[in-house]
């Protein structure tokens, strides 16, 4: 074994450099003694001889130096050796360029003999990236002396260490950082009993379980069991605290040699006392016993309630489901130890109810062959709240998606049938292209219900709650009820007779039942019943159902029910999403049900759905009741705006602020038509710059609320400490209720919704006038 290549300690360096400057100096001082002799004149011989003297004595402690620091250089070298020769640890020396000089024991059996390679390739079967590793903590510690960071490897987690040696050496320490075995926290309530002890038999961990059966915390294996040395696959028998118990021993090699040692009942054909606390049969830790094949050998009471029945040895395939890849596989690297006890979330292939379970594999030993052992929990109301989670996040992507979209198509929409309404004021009914123009206003207005539809689902159109009893609503929409469904299906009304009020947009709810029934009504197309059946309901804890949580209260039902075809299960967990439908192409958009659901939903009360293919659907919607006799708050009194000259009908300035240009060119010629002096704006900051000039006249600021930069209820806060006589309108192609907070602090202000036409926008600017 070499020394380490350490760097030279400064005065070595020193030395070293100046040895060939001796050999120089004793050359000097020869050519200076023969120069004296040569020249035998006294004034020129006696200086040269003195300077010779000197330059030899020179040479001379040079000499002395070099030596003495090459022997301190090299008990430095034996010392560091000694130091590290018996570390446990992997250690080197390196010069800077990464050389290796010296490696210990520990490094020499782990990695082999490494002479003149460097440290970045004696370590590439450790690292991904050595090279980037030890360059920076080389340079770490050429700045602070040391350094050390802590990697994750193929063998596990590792720490590199790395000090200065001088200025140019390096020595590297690598220490395997023992993982937590399962035998730590995780381990100390699991019911079945295991340890964790060192090669020699020092026993490091017991968890409970077994802490119960020795009836002591012990500190050796030989206190356990009497019959060492252990033999995984064997019986062996333990001391109990109520006296000898046999158990089956099976052993898991852990990280850092360490040896986790599980106690199973014994699995002979004789099947112990299901009363034995400890019998395989009787522990509450739902085990499987795995074959090298995959294959079920045995399994307790606790995974057979899990799992349900199964045949003997069926492969573990056959009864679990639900990874990406083939369950054989994920079998066959546990059995490698490449995922041992790494847990798996899996689906139980049973047709009766949905479980997932969480399975932990670890390798054991039996009778010399390698097996599997499976520990499984119940995962389903994980699952089921992971399911809850996703579907909220994707049902909310939505609704934001179809508020955005609705938006943009409302500013498209005004644009159309905006212009629409300017060619029509130019165009008599005799006129040839009047019956063209009407068919594109009539359009542009079910494109608009359409959009309306999606902020519905969005939960962000404008609704006008009142305190309605759901016997009138009912009763008042029988008669179009009985129009939509037709002559093959009979419509029948149940009402309690005594049933609770509830608050709620009335011409938004007829718009939901009408949804439901024209829904019931096409999946009974031979003919049949829809029910609509109101009753109240009193909940005295939470309900939990279809992964929503109802609070207890006093509720409203209203339940419509067909005799229909009904949806197939893979389908009920989409039957609210827009643009989803069981028809035929052309025969729906998929968006009745998403208004339906989105509406409930905005009004504060919860949608579910029931259904049994060819038996049929039911559809049970839950309002919050109110009190008997409830009576709705009286409108607020708007404030009293402050006196001001009335203007005639069509006169008066209107500041419009619209970034959209269409819009806003059909709202400007629409307005001038009328008569009324327009200023344009395309944004809050133009409209605050021509606001500056005292002499302009503003009778009614026409905004957009959603803007670039300064939004609508932003610019018209700052615009009103100027001119707080000025009446607002706001418009926007989203609902009024992403205004109302800002609205509520500006006076005289009132929203109208996009797309508006020529007439609803004049109008409502003359009644903000007058």
């Amino acid at each position: 074994m070499s020394h380490p290549a350490l760097s030279p300690h400064p005065l070595t360096r020193t030395a070293l450099a100046l040895s060939p400057r001796g050999s120089w100096l004793v050359a000097g001082a020869v050519i200076c003694a023969c120069a004296a002799v040569v020249l035998r004149t006294r004034s020129v011989a006696l200086p040269l001889l003195a300077a010779a003297a000197t330059l030899a004595a020179l040479a001379i402690v040079l000499r002395m130096l070099a030596h003495r620091h090459a022997a301190s250089r090299a008990q430095l070298h034996e010392q560091i050796a000694a130091f590290i020769a018996h570390d446990a640890s992997p250690s080197f020396t390196t010069d800077d360029e990464g050389a290796i000089g010296y490696q210990n024991h520990a490094a020499l059996e782990r990695f082999g003999a490494c002479d003149g390679q460097t440290l970045t390739r004696a370590l590439s079967e450790v690292f991904a990236n050595p090279a980037a590793v030890l360059v920076r903590l080389q340079n770490r510690a050429a700045a602070l002396g040391a350094a050390r960071e802590d990697m994750v490897t193929r063998r596990g987690h590792v720490r590199v260490c790395v000090h200065q040696i001088g200025e140019n050496g390096y020595l590297w320490r690598l220490e395997d950082m023992v993982e937590r075995a399962s035998g730590g926290r995780g381990a100390e309530n699991l019911s079945l009993p295991m340890l964790t002890a060192t090669r020699t038999g020092t026993i490091l961990f017991m968890n409970e379980a077994l802490r119960r059966i020795v009836g002591e915390r012990v500190k050796s294996l030989d206190r356990i069991f009497s019959d060492l040395p252990l033999r995984p696959g064997d019986e062996h028998e333990i001391s109990g605290v109520d006296g000898p118990v046999r158990a089956l021993v099976a052993e898991v090699e852990g990280p850092g040699g360490r040896r986790e040692i599980y106690l199973l009942p014994s699995l002979q054909i004789h099947r112990p006392a299901a009363s034995d606390p400890t019998s395989f049969e009787s522990l509450p830790v739902a085990l499987l016993r795995l074959s090298a094949e995959g294959r079920v050998m045995a399994a307790n009471r606790a995974a057979r309630g899990l799992i349900g029945a199964m045949e003997a040895e069926v492969p573990l395939s056959e009864v679990l489901e639900g990874l990406g890849r083939p369950v054989a596989d994920w079998l066959g690297d546990a059995l490698c130890g490449r995922t041992d006890r790494r847990p798996e979330v899996l689906r139980v292939r049973r047709s009766d109810r949905e479980v997932f379970l969480q399975v932990t594999l670890s390798r054991v030993m039996e009778e010399g062959r390698p097996g599997l052992v499976a520990v499984m929990s119940d995962a389903t109301q994980l699952k089921t709240l992971e399911a809850q989670f996703v579907q909220s996040q994707k049902m909310q992507a939505i609704g934001q998606l179809a508020g955005g979209v609705a938006h943009d198509f409302n500013n498209l929409l005004t644009a159309i049938s905006g212009h629409c309404d300017l060619l029509l004021l130019r165009h008599d009914k005799s006129d040839p292209d009047y019956a063209d123009l009407v068919q594109i206003n009539q359009n542009a207005n079910r494109a608009a219900s359409l959009v309306g539809q999606l902020l519905a689902f969005s939960r962000k159109q404008t609704l006008k709650p009142k305190i309605l009893d759901l016997r009138d609503t009912l009763s008042d929409l029988t008669h179009l009820l009985n129009r939509l469904v037709g002559e093959k299906v009979r419509l029948s009304l149940g009402h309690d007779p005594v049933l609770r009020p509830i608050r709620a947009d009335k011409r938004q709810l007829e718009q939901v039942i009408m949804n439901l029934v024209v829904n019931a009504r096409d999946a009974m197309p031979e003919g049949g019943t829809v029910r609509i059946e109101t009753e109240n309901l009193r909940l005295a804890t939470e309900m939990k159902r279809d992964r929503v949580a109802v609070p207890p209260g006093d509720y409203v039902i209203v339940k419509v029910v067909d005799e229909g075809v009904g949806v197939a299960p893979d389908k009920l967990a989409k039957i609210f999403e827009p643009f989803y439908t069981t028809k035929r192409t052309g025969e729906g958009t998929g968006l009745g049900l998403s208004t339906a659901y989105g509406i409930v939903k905005q009004t504060g009360g919860f949608i579910f759905v029931d259904s049994v293919q060819g038996v049929g659907t039911t559809f049970t919607l839950y309002f919050p009741a109110l009190d008997y006799g409830a009576v709705d708050e009286p409108e607020p009194v708007a404030a009293t705006p402050p006196k001001r000259t009335e203007s005639a009908p069509g006169e008066g300035a209107v500041l419009l602020v619209e970034d959209e240009a269409p819009v806003r060119a059909f709202a400007s010629r629409a307005l001038r038509l009328r008569g009324f002096n327009v200023i344009e704006a395309e944004s809050g900051e133009e409209a605050l710059r021509l606001l500056e000039d005292p002499e302009l006249v503003v009778d009614v600021f026409v905004t957009d609320v959603i803007m670039p930069g300064q939004d609508g209820p932003t610019w018209v806060r700052e615009a009103l400490k100027a001119r707080p006589a000025v009446r607002v309108i706001f418009v926007s192609g989203y609902a009024e209720d992403s205004l109302q907070d800002s609205q509520a602090k500006i006076p005289n202000s009132i929203f109208l919704p996009k797309p508006f036409s020529l007439v609803e926008l004049t109008s409502t600017v003359q009644s903000q006038l007058h």
